[in-house]
């Protein structure tokens, strides 16, 4: 609301008059551990306070307020006490395929590496599932959305970096992790509400990447602006048939989320990950990802309901290592890809490894 303290003067300094149309608010971050190092029945208390006062000050306007979450013990005894406060539960997940000190290069990786990072990030379903299951129990009416507010790859810092910066490059397998967490969020909008990457520039698992006056796309841009398609859109159900690409196994090195010790194990993971939706204008979008780190996939798709007549389709793909780099920008970006045929009802379609593919549907 328009006032004077001395935020308001510094806004005003910086040229914005009017406060700005705050819609979403967290109350608080990781107050588990840097937030505080709270107690879960404490910060419920404090949480309960604080959203009692945020509000928004505008007429007909509502702030979408977000608790702190962590995992099923947390989570148990926050919703328990203070679900009625609260409109979204934050998450937080990382993809580390080492050990916190040693984390992994995010350039320079063997096979093994890629299938345990795609791996763990597959893993993130695990805790959705998880949070959700909480979530039915005080929630059922799904009033509450999850808020994957921080999620993404966590690899060393680059070479002669500042540590505390944490620099990271940006390869096609950021791509694909990219590209299998969208699809999985996509598959539970029902409670994933929000999905906030971490972070957008020059930050762990960026879109953007800067040197001074120089810039670049990462492979993980080229995804998410091939995703858009999904977004506002309304979700359709998939089944996807295929083989396994990573087998049940314990969790080596860090667990993706806080406070599992020890970590659950890591989940089959498949080979082909899916999801679809239709927009407004009655548009089919299909995002499909093979993230075997050298095998191509023939996949048959089965459309129920509809008979597409017209598809185009782009795909992003590239050698295990590639990235975009200051000197040559262009190295990962989305092409054209047609290496599919129409058999109405079904569509047969020849995945590369590596591969993130976009289909649009008429």
């Amino acid at each position: 609301m328009p006032g004077e303290s001395p935020m308001a003067a510094l806004r005003r300094k910086n040229g914005r008059q009017d406060p700005w149309p705050i819609s979403l608010w967290g109350v608080g971050n990781e107050n588990w551990g840097c937030g505080g190092n709270m107690r879960p029945q404490y910060y419920a208390d404090l949480f309960r306070q604080f959203a009692s006062y945020c509000r928004h000050f505008t007429p007909g306007k509502k702030l979408y307020k977000v608790a702190c979450g962590l995992n099923n013990e947390w989570n148990e005894i926050l919703l328990r006490n203070a679900v009625k406060f609260m409109d979204g539960l934050s998450i937080h997940y990382y993809t580390v395929p080492g050990i916190w000190t040693e984390k992994g290069s995010a350039t320079d990786f063997a096979a093994e590496d890629w299938k345990l990072t795609i791996q763990k990030a597959a893993n993130i379903e695990f805790f959705i599932q998880q949070t959700a299951a909480i979530l039915d129990r005080y929630d059922p009416n799904k009033r509450v959305g999850i808020v994957m507010d921080e999620w993404g790859t966590w690899f060393d810092v680059e070479p002669g970096t500042n540590p505390g910066f944490l620099y990271q490059q940006n390869t096609i397998r950021d791509a694909l992790v990219a590209g299998l967490t969208l699809n999985i969020f996509n598959n539970h909008a029902d409670r994933v509400q929000v999905a906030n990457i971490a972070q957008t520039v020059n930050v762990l698992q960026a879109m953007v990447l800067t040197d001074g006056e120089k810039m670049l796309l990462t492979p993980t841009y080229h995804v998410f602006e091939m995703f858009k398609a999904h977004q506002g859109a309304t979700m359709l159900p998939t089944t996807v048939h295929c083989d396994i690409y990573a087998e049940e196994r314990p969790t080596p090195g860090a667990s993706g989320i806080a406070g599992q010790i020890p970590p659950p194990p890591l989940t089959k993971t498949p080979q082909i990950s899916a999801s679809a939706s239709r927009d407004q204008a009655g548009k089919i979008h299909l995002s499909l990802c093979n993230v075997h780190h050298e095998q191509s996939d023939e996949a048959s798709i089965h459309f129920r309901g509809i008979t597409p007549t017209n598809i185009t389709a782009r795909i992003l793909t590239g050698p295990m290592h590639a990235m975009n780099t200051f000197d040559n920008t262009e190295e990962v970006k989305p092409a054209p890809f047609d290496e599919f045929k129409l058999n109405t009802p079904d569509l047969t379609i020849s995945l590369p490894p590596r591969s993130v593919v976009m289909l649009d549907l008429h």
